[in-house]
């Protein structure tokens, strides 16, 4: 089988990357044939043989006359049509798996791929992954920056909802492109070709099937995660959090419960636009990013950690690995989050936004530790391996 896996970043920038790497790295090891397309980056570490790519849109960066064309790009892009064009008729894959695409490479693509193999009797499926809310939210998390709330008014195809809240970057301009992509494809209803859609959570799905065009297509499959080592690590005395310092991930309530529990040391590892607001808390250490094996034994050695995130999460691989490494993950009840985790075993939930359940939640699971031991000597979460048979097993791709 013959596979393109499509996603606008084709270097390492978060957890839909890892989430593409991973797969494709296990789907070739299983003999198929893989290639990427995306835009072309100083840091791409996956392509395809016609060294086809679209050129790299920094939002945040660029000439003046390229930010002035960027609102007609985001929409429409005729140099993404062009180059996924020159890529297919050099691959013929049997199936395109679409990732993150909406703004950089837009849904044109998808014109062009159902072009492709009408042009050419080609029976080649369209599968997306879902990694966020962008084909039913324009600012694809369901959530309203301004006033640290979720926020579900675009469902049903109301886009309107987010040039009133102005809910991308708090900007009116970026809001009106956002909601005019929103509406300029579902009015031509190009989703309608996509065949397959993979939710990484039943929450995710819930939410894609308020639009008629996905609910038969969707499927709900929780993300896969590497085989961890089982070891007997001596716990130490602190909450970890790791992850981005920012106020739709909770940590201001994060903040104010570890000021009310002075005896629990705590350590953040990260970074953020809140990283100033550790600063100056006795029982608060900043370690900064972590990564790799550093991260890895921080997370192993903490008695929890804590994931209080307010916004609509789907599958954070970072609950999904504490829990395979032996440490319970106390976790906010919003999103996908608690389908992560088995109250009273792996971890515990705690309303979101609450910041006394969340102070009590820590000094339990805390303080009764030895509860949770068993925790990492069974594999919870299913491998890529088995992701992939899970796939196969629902006919969403072919097997080896």
């Amino acid at each position: 089988m013959k596979v393109l896996i499509v996603n606008k970043f084709l270097h390492p920038n978060g957890g839909s990357e890892t989430y593409i790497f991973k797969l494709g790295e296990e789907l070739a090891r299983q003999g198929h044939e893989v290639q990427y397309f995306g835009m072309e980056h100083e840091g791409r570490c996956v392509g395809n043989a016609a060294g086809s790519y679209t050129s790299d849109m920094d939002f945040h960066g660029g000439s003046k006359l390229s930010k002035l064309t960027y609102p007609l790009k985001t929409i429409y892009s005729f140099e993404a049509r062009k180059k996924i064009r020159i890529v297919l008729d050099d691959m013929s894959p049997d199936v395109v798996h679409i990732n993150n695409f909406n703004y950089q490479l837009t849904p044109s693509i998808i014109v062009e791929i159902v072009k492709w193999r009408k042009q050419n009797k080609k029976d080649c499926k369209i599968i997306f992954t879902a990694h966020d809310y962008q084909l039913v939210c324009p600012n694809h998390m369901l959530y309203k920056p301004e006033s640290n709330s979720v926020c579900e008014k675009c469902l049903g195809g109301h886009f309107s909802n987010c040039v009133k809240g102005r809910c991308i970057h708090g900007s009116l301009a970026k809001s009106l492109v956002g909601s005019a992509e929103a509406y300029y494809w579902a009015f031509r209803k190009t989703y309608k070709y996509i065949d397959h859609i993979i939710c990484c959570s039943q929450f995710l799905k819930d939410k894609m099937d308020t639009n008629p065009i996905f609910k038969d297509k969707t499927v709900a499959i929780h993300n896969f995660i590497d085989t961890y080592e089982q070891k007997n690590v001596q716990k130490k005395d602190y909450v970890l959090y790791f992850g981005r310092f920012s106020k739709e991930k909770g940590i201001e309530t994060l903040i104010n419960a570890a000021k009310e529990l002075p005896q629990i040391q705590f350590i953040f590892a990260g970074k953020g636009p809140l990283e100033e607001e550790l600063t100056g808390v006795p029982n608060i250490k900043n370690v900064g990013f972590q990564s790799g094996e550093a991260l890895e034994k921080l997370i192993r050695e903490a008695r929890l950690t804590v994931y209080p995130s307010e916004w609509y999460e789907n599958c954070p691989f970072s609950v999904m690995e504490s829990i395979a490494m032996g440490t319970p993950v106390l976790g906010a009840d919003i999103g996908g989050i608690p389908e992560l985790i088995e109250p009273g075993v792996t971890g515990e939930v705690f309303k979101s936004g609450d910041g006394d359940e969340l102070k009590r939640q820590i000094s339990y699971i805390f303080y009764n530790s030895e509860k949770y031991s068993y925790i990492g000597k069974d594999r919870v979460f299913e491998t890529c391996e088995e992701y992939i048979a899970i796939l196969a097993n629902k006919k969403i791709i072919e097997q080896i």
